[in-house]
């Protein structure tokens, strides 16, 4: 990280390699607990393995990294000459990743200005984007997290999960939703509100389920310029046909990503996550 203005985000933007490296991003990493193994997302732990793991009813948490990652990483990018840091991460809600890096802020040796996005996986990336794209055009530290903030407000985020039951074992959606969804037998859409998972609908099929994820996608990216996201977590064939089918239906369409979803993500969604982040440009 060699530019005035240092890019750094977690390991749950799922940003490709090949970006990161291009605007020098540096990643986070939050922790998978695994049993009684503590694996860092990204380098200890595969979205694979984390699904095979669920498959078997293991035990699976997830931490935040702590105040000392986030002071170290600070120190390395004012030690590569920065003189700033804007610091991107995952929504507050899901997370205790954005006060630890608060904390790692008040003894940093550049300024550091943390921002909670609201937004998780590549709705975090494409903020993290925008500030790195700032600040290679020469952009101050203000400028990078406008930009930043600009980008999450504009970005949106929908997803279907098989099940709701991941989401209520690890707190993230209110457990009378969850049964209310489970009694029912239906299969559930959400969205990113407020840094929080809402339930938007409940279709009957998954097959029903995925279709309206593709129209509503659609529906929100409207004929701008936009760049989508689609992810998946043990459901590769599913991710392809929808992002063929998006890349068919909108004509504003710039950069479209596929990937699958990292372990700590996925520890909360469960196998067979799909799901699809629109984020306008300018």
């Amino acid at each position: 990280m060699s530019r005035h203005v240092a890019i750094v985000t977690d390991s749950t933007a799922y940003l490709p390699p090949e970006a990161m490296e291009r605007h020098g991003i540096t990643a986070v990493p939050l922790t998978v607990v695994l049993g009684d193994q503590a694996l860092e997302e990204g380098t200890e732990i595969s979205a694979r393995s984390l699904a095979l793991a669920l498959q078997k009813r293991r035990p699976v948490t997830t931490s935040r990294p702590s105040p000392e990652v986030f002071a170290a990483t600070y120190r390395a990018a004012a030690d590569a000459g920065a003189t700033g840091i804007v610091s991107l991460h995952l929504s507050g809600e899901f997370s205790g990743t954005y006060d630890a890096a608060v904390l790692a802020a008040k003894d940093a040796p550049v300024p550091v200005r943390v921002v909670d996005t609201g937004m998780v996986a590549m709705a975090l990336g494409f903020c993290a984007l925008a500030a790195a794209e700032s600040a290679d055009a020469g952009g101050s530290l203000d400028d990078a997290v406008a930009a930043a903030e600009k980008r999450a407000e504009a970005t949106s985020a929908y997803f279907y999960v098989d099940t709701l039951d991941y989401l209520r074992r690890g707190g993230r959606i209110g457990a009378a939703q969850a049964l209310l969804g489970s009694a029912l037998a239906v299969k559930p859409l959400l969205q990113l509100d407020g840094g929080r998972i809402e339930l938007l609908e409940k279709v009957r099929t998954a097959s029903k389920a995925i279709a309206r994820l593709e129209e509503i996608v659609a529906e929100r990216a409207g004929s701008g310029r936009v760049d989508i996201a689609v992810h998946h977590l043990a459901a590769p064939e599913r991710a392809e046909r929808l992002a063929e089918r998006l890349a068919e239906r909108v004509p504003g369409l710039v950069d479209l990503h596929v990937s699958e979803v990292g372990a700590v993500i996925g520890a909360h969604t469960g196998p067979g996550l799909l799901g699809a982040v629109i984020s306008p440009r300018w």
